[in-house]
């Protein structure tokens, strides 16, 4: 079962914008060269914990500066975009980088309804997703005579094109499309299993894919000891709490006694969050990793890491894949 990596550029405290993506880059470096499959990147906005709001731009900057992994999206809210304009940002990614480019697609925003607003698209849009979805798909199909618009690049281009989920409309639309589906349980786990079931009860084959194909998110913190990890933890269960509070900001620190951070019901709120979480030395993240791919039977897990420092984030990274059992990849390029 391959393992992808998703990223979100984070910012962290002590830290700035311009240090944010040359770690996304590093640790793409490293992601390669580890043997994981993809190395996706998240689109958000308004929020000064995460640099990939440029998604499209900065996977041409993490796909410059590797060799072979796949690069790509999870993903971009389509909502904030015209498909055409998609169309032709991913078209041109896969001009420049042939067979290396996905393309996941949501429905959410990825923001608070102010900035969707300042984004010049409204969330209404995503009534339409489906309709959105279908014309995105029809710009990569080869340019018919007489057609009216066409991307360029983009017409006659393989992109693959990933329908993303939280909850049951991600899973019914991608199944009835004949599409991959990503769950996004690395932070709604609720609607899983649930998903999963109508993703490959209903899934239609389609000329892009021929059996459903469900790729799983599930945070991994992994570090030389239990201890470390439930410490390096403590970042992200921060961050939910913020995020609850409505205190967006840089990625925090870790800190030695969550307990004394969150109120009972933010602890359990947070728990519930994160629930698809593996988090130890080795060992553990082994077994951890095993078990919830032996429950849940996807065809792909993509790991997730929020980890505030540079060189902890890598480092569970390389204990993951060592843990998964990965072959290694080929080594990217030195920096330029």
């Amino acid at each position: 079962m391959p393992l992808s990596v998703l990223d979100l550029a984070p910012v962290c405290e002590g830290s700035d914008v311009a240090t944010a993506l040359g770690n996304s880059l590093d640790l793409a470096r490293h992601a390669e060269a580890l043997g994981y499959r993809r190395f996706w990147l998240a689109e958000h906005h308004n929020m000064p914990g995460i640099a990939s709001a440029a998604t499209a731009v900065l996977i041409a900057h993490i796909a410059a500066g590797t060799r072979a992994i796949r690069v790509g999206a999870g993903g971009i809210m389509l909502p904030n975009h015209s498909p055409l304009q998609v169309a032709e940002q991913f078209g041109t990614l896969a001009a420049l980088h042939p067979g290396r480019v996905d393309l996941g697609v949501g429905r959410a925003p990825g923001t608070d309804q102010a900035t969707a607003k300042a984004l010049r698209r409204y969330f209404d849009s995503a009534e339409r997703f489906p309709q959105d979805v279908q014309e995105l798909l029809g710009y990569f199909q080869p340019a018919q005579p007489g057609q009216a618009v066409r991307a360029v690049p983009g017409a006659g281009l393989e992109v693959p094109v990933w329908i993303l989920g939280s909850s049951l409309f991600g899973a019914q639309l991608a199944a009835a499309l004949g599409l991959p589906f990503a769950f996004a349980s690395h932070f709604a786990p609720d609607a899983m299993e649930q998903a999963l079931m109508l993703y490959h009860r209903d899934f239609r084959p389609s000329a892009q894919l021929r059996q459903p194909h469900a790729m799983l998110a599930v945070n991994v913190i992994a570090a030389g000891s239990d201890e470390e990890a439930r410490r390096l933890f403590t970042t992200a269960q921060q961050a939910f709490v913020n995020l609850r509070r409505g205190r967006t900001g840089l990625i925090p620190a870790p800190i030695d006694d969550i307990e004394a951070y969150w109120t009972p019901e933010e602890k359990a709120g947070v728990e519930r969050a994160l629930a698809c979480s593996v988090v130890g030395g080795p060992e553990t993240v082994a077994r951890g990793l095993a078990a919830f791919a032996a429950r849940h039977r996807p065809d792909e897990l993509m790991v997730v890491a929020n980890i505030h420092d540079h060189a902890a984030r890598v480092l569970s990274y390389q204990l993951a894949a060592r843990a998964w059992g990965l072959p290694p990849g080929p080594v990217a390029p030195p920096p330029e």
